[in-house]
């Protein structure tokens, strides 16, 4: 299985009486996002499904995402802040090893997530940011980082 985590795009800074939870992208993150999501599809990247954080600034990443690479949302409670390798073993239990999966979400829980299913540290998911892990193992979860694409490496190549 390919499994992908996007990071959130630069979302606006919580005003007074705003929750965290409410917090929308920024223009340039919109922006950002767009490119991004373009340059995935020359890659012909076809997800079987995206799933969200319910969160808005995920949920307008994800919406960018799934317009762009034609594939169907699903907004996943268990990407809120606190995912974790558990929540993703939940998330993915229905898939086979020959499916790919498109999870955006929120640091540091990425980080944590893709450092515990492939034994790395000091794994930073940046705001934008794209890596992919490859599934070896569905019993434990387990798998190999493949890519990690800061989101100055999109706007190169965009």
């Amino acid at each position: 299985m390919q499994l992908y985590f996007f990071r959130h795009a630069l979302a606006e800074i919580a005003s007074v009486g705003q929750t965290d939870a409410d917090r929308k992208l920024t223009q340039e993150g919109i922006d950002r996002t767009r490119q991004s999501a373009r340059l995935l599809k020359l890659l012909d990247l076809t997800p079987i499904k995206l799933y969200t954080s319910p969160l808005v600034r995920a949920k307008q990443t994800a919406d960018i995402l799934g317009h762009t690479l034609e594939s169907p949302i699903e907004v996943r409670k268990e990407l809120a802040p606190g995912f974790n390798l558990a929540a993703l073993t939940a998330l993915v239990s229905d898939l086979a090893l020959d499916d790919s999966l498109i999870v955006v979400g929120h640091e540091p829980d990425f980080s944590r997530t893709i450092s515990a299913l492939t034994g790395g540290s000091q794994i930073v998911m940046k705001k934008g940011g794209l890596a992919r892990v490859d599934i070896t193992s569905m019993h434990p979860l387990s798998g190999e980082l493949v890519w990690l694409i800061a989101p100055k490496v999109f706007q190169k190549l965009g």
